[in-house]
């Protein structure tokens, strides 16, 4: 179940969210490379692997390396 959101959320970051982030530009330029299908699937275990970050760290998400610097 966890797996079809994730693949969801991956699909609707690459196709529907206005705002740019470091994972979206890779997410589409993978989707050039190698599809959107293949695409959607490395950004949904890139989102698992932040989330999990996240949830180990209790850190928050950054839209953008440069706020992690600030």
């Amino acid at each position: 179940m966890l797996r079809s959101y994730l693949f969801e959320a991956a699909g609707v970051l690459l196709t529907r969210v206005p705002k740019w982030s470091a994972v979206k530009a890779w997410g589409v330029r993978l989707a050039k490379r190698s599809g959107l299908r293949k695409a959607k699937v490395a950004v949904a275990r890139k989102l698992a692997v932040i989330l999990h970050r996240m949830w180990i760290d209790g850190t928050e998400f950054s839209w953008s390396k440069k706020e992690i610097a600030a």
